[in-house]
């Protein structure tokens, strides 16, 4: 390890951080666990022949490295430990180019959602990917995890936003894949296959992608509010069945709501209700918000719109701040299913059963638009309790059996994995192991994570 970090400081200089503080942070992510050592060191790449150099160094001398952003990620999958390089990319958060004409833009891997769409903002264009973190999440972490978000019901996942990427290779060479055109299909798509592979593979070190024009018209907020999650979530595949696309719908459940609310303070929310926001955006904004607000009405809803944009933020608010109200009450497995639509419903109904059969509450909110729940375990400490483990186990199994997945959008990273074989089958496991092993011979890239 003195020869690893030798030789790291003497190629690297200054970009090699030591320093205790630095390397605790990278031992947690925002999904409240933590490694229970310090990696080796810290580095901070700041080009693209910085991180070769890492993974080169890497290479020669069998040492792991794990690749990381901003740490907002949920589900352990950015955290190091002890004799791990931790390799950073959040000093290369440049937007390398903004083509208006072909709508895409090159830009390194740190550069912030938020700050990526101001930069596009001033020029009447916008990045789709919307997480409820978009503010301090990085453009690479949200590639590696295919991140989705309040708006990817309409406007798609991360994946669908992604022309090309630059991928450095386990033994530090570079890869540039995809392309620029909107249609492309020479060969396998390995860009595609780097898109949620959380560091597996490989590490982003450019991405092009998709930019699109600022959506022209109103945009209508509805806020909603149901007896009961059950209801709210019929309320939400009433919307999807009558044919009505909004950009945001997302259901906070009670215990959800209850816990942003005493942590912004919010007036008038009612102890036991869900909550549903639905918004509208693009030429039919006003009349599809109509529609759906008549719907809501009819199924038992008390709901109002607006058409305020300031309003509209502050709705949205509630739902972004759930992440933070979940971390006030303990360390949080946030957990992150997806069910066909229609199923939704029937989901809220089993989580129901699970809390009560294990004596818990779930807090869930669902990105309603497109089926994706995040249930939240709440507990004590660092270690989870069999019992959590247990309802989990129990919940995924759920999701499986309603024509679901493990994860829409925060990975696998270490939280899942001992569910993956549940949903992939031992065929299908070995031969996504085997090619991890192609692209990383060593096992060095992320270990103990995923598989």
């Amino acid at each position: 390890m003195t020869d690893v970090l030798a030789r790291l400081v003497a190629e690297l200089g200054d970009a090699v951080v030591t320093d205790a503080v630095a390397l605790s942070i990278a031992q947690a992510d925002k999904s409240g666990h933590r490694s229970a050592s310090a990696p080796l060191a810290l580095v901070s790449a700041r080009s693209i022949a910085d991180v070769q150099t890492v993974l080169r160094i890497a290479t020669e001398t069998g040492t792991p490295v794990v690749t990381r952003g901003a740490g907002t990620g949920l589900a352990g999958g950015a955290i190091a430990s002890g004799g791990e390089i931790v390799l950073s990319t959040m000093a290369m958060n440049r937007v390398l180019e903004i083509n208006e004409a072909d709508q895409l833009a090159v830009v390194e891997p740190g550069i912030l959602n938020g700050r990526f769409n101001e930069i596009l903002g001033e020029r009447g264009f916008w990045f789709a990917p919307d997480p409820a973190s978009k503010a301090i999440s990085t453009v690479g972490g949200n590639i590696a995890t295919n991140a989705g978000g309040l708006l990817c019901a309409k406007y798609g996942v991360t994946r669908d936003a992604v022309l090309g990427l630059k991928v450095v290779l386990a033994d530090g060479r570079l890869l540039d894949l995809g392309h620029r055109s909107v249609k492309g299909v020479t060969g396998l798509d390995l860009t595609a296959l780097m898109v949620g592979s959380e560091g597996l593979l490989g590490v982003i070190v450019e991405a092009t992608v998709r930019i699109r024009r600022a959506v022209p018209g109103v945009v209508a907020t509805i806020a909603s509010y149901f007896p009961s999650v059950t209801d709210a979530a019929a309320a939400a595949a009433a919307i999807t069945a009558a044919g009505i696309q909004p950009s945001v719908m997302e259901l906070m459940d009670s215990a959800s709501l209850e816990a942003v609310s005493t942590l912004l303070s919010l007036p008038g929310i009612t102890t036991g209700e869900a909550h549903l926001v639905v918004q509208t955006d693009g030429p039919a904004a006003q009349q599809e918000a109509d529609a759906a607000l008549a719907i809501l009405h009819s199924l038992g809803g008390r709901a109002s719109l607006s058409t305020d944009p300031v309003e509209g933020e502050r709705l949205l608010a509630v739902r972004r701040s759930m992440h933070p109200a979940m971390e006030r009450l303990g360390t949080t497995l946030i957990e992150d299913v997806s069910v066909p639509r229609t199923a939704l419903p029937a989901m809220f109904a089993e989580i129901v059963r699970i809390e009560q059969r294990y004596g818990i509450r779930i807090p869930t909110v669902a990105h309603a638009g497109d089926g994706n729940l995040h249930p939240n375990f709440i507990f004590e400490g660092t270690e989870v309790p069999d019992m959590i483990w247990q309802a989990a186990d129990e919940l995924f199994a759920t999701a499986l059996r309603l024509g679901g997945t493990l994860t829409g959008e925060h990975g696998i990273g270490i939280l899942k994995k001992r569910w993956l074989g549940l949903e992939l089958g031992d065929d299908q496991l070995d031969l996504q192991r085997q090619i991890k092993r192609v692209f990383d011979p060593q096992g060095i890239l992320n270990p103990g994570k995923v598989f």
